[in-house]
């Protein structure tokens, strides 16, 4: 077995159920998001719930950071209340006829180790839920809710959190309400987080670190970018399938509703950012069925996002679709194209083109 990263979260467990079987080890950063990805029954809760010691394998190992919570060969295993780990569900599950502040403070209280008042605080603004503490969960939306449980969660000084699908009972507007306090949490954690999800959106929006999961098997994991990118990995397939670029911004013009972002890959236009100050780190999310390739860069085009690139790989599916991953600069862009395209214009592993991406399609 290789040598163990300190920093890391390793989870290896096996658990055999009449119908299913989950079969990990993983080794996953130990800061920063990772998503859980997979259809329902693909095993992403049970792995979550194993690592929170709500379910024993038949065989586990669980380090977290350097600690060892959970050993079958030594006999080590950790009960979940003693591992310092905060779990956020679908449901908030607040007490009803609590405050929100009281909410928090419920669990804060009997836990071994917790958040003091400076801390708290921190918790509170990060979350943007001040002027709801004294509100019971019958006065909170749903997001509001959410982001109280979150907060609960966090005043635990977990070394872990696991958030299991914690958008999915929630609406459209409830979502696009709660997805800006996440992606904060994001920024300012210095702990793992485990997000489960089945939300495409999600995972490009929040994670840096992905996990694919197929009837209990991992069939892909890395870092996002190159595992959104694997042309074997469910992700890079579909409609959904999309490239996630980190750029920097580097010029506006107001005049025509645009902006530029820069990136190892060139410099691309898309919709205006006013708020966005030049020098300001931006994630995009490209979908692959708006990229097109040509071999000769065109001069008298309306697309104005055409970029050098080269073909790394190529896959072909049974609808008729190439998928195929580009080299922009080091940098990796899934394209879909029709299968008919590719043939006609002779596309290969190793052929040098260039990438065209309408610049109102870039999200």
């Amino acid at each position: 077995m290789s040598e163990i990263n300190q920093d890391t979260l390793h989870a290896r467990f096996q658990l055999a159920f009449s119908d299913f079987t989950l079969a990990t080890d993983l080794q996953l950063p130990g800061r920063g998001v990772t998503a859980l990805f997979g259809h329902s029954g693909s095993g992403k809760t049970t792995l979550l719930r194993c690592i929170a010691g709500l379910q024993r394998p038949d065989s586990g190992f669980l380090q977290v950071r350097g600690q060892v919570w959970q050993d079958s060969t030594k006999g080590v295993f950790l009960p979940t209340h003693q591992r310092p780990l905060g779990y956020v569900f679908q449901e908030a599950s607040l007490f009803p006829h609590l405050t929100a502040r009281k909410n928090i403070d419920y669990g804060r209280k009997r836990a071994t180790q917790s958040a003091n008042d400076a801390e708290l605080a921190a918790i509170v603004d990060m979350l943007g839920i001040g002027h709801l503490l004294d509100k019971i969960p019958a006065q909170l939306s749903g997001g509001e809710r959410q982001r109280v449980g979150i907060a609960r969660a966090l005043a635990l000084k977990p070394q872990v959190l696991l958030m299991d699908e914690p958008l999915a009972a929630l609406d459209l507007k409830r979502k696009q309400e709660i997805l800006p306090f996440l992606e904060r949490l994001h920024r300012e954690l210095d702990i793992p987080i485990l997000y489960v999800t089945h939300s495409p959106q999600e995972v490009t929006q929040l994670a840096d670190h992905l996990v694919v999961l197929e009837a209990g098997k991992v069939v892909a994991s890395g870092a996002l970018a190159e595992t959104l990118t694997r042309l074997d990995s469910p992700m890079a397939q579909g409609k959904q399938a999309s490239t996630v670029l980190q750029v920097q911004v580097c010029g506006h013009e107001p005049e025509f509703h645009l902006s530029q972002v820069q990136f190892a890959g060139g410099v691309l236009s898309l919709p205006y950012q006013q708020a966005a100050v030049v020098g300001t780190a931006l994630r995009l999310r490209v979908y692959a069925r708006d990229v097109s390739i040509t071999l000769q860069q065109a001069k008298q085009t309306s697309i104005l996002n055409v970029l050098p690139a080269d073909i790394t790989g190529m896959a072909h599916d049974r609808e008729g679709r190439t998928m195929i991953r580009l080299n922009l600069g080091g940098v990796p862009l899934l394209a879909h194209i029709t299968q008919k395209s590719a043939v006609q214009l002779g596309l290969q592993k190793g052929t040098p083109v260039f990438a065209q991406i309408k610049a109102t399609a870039i999200l």
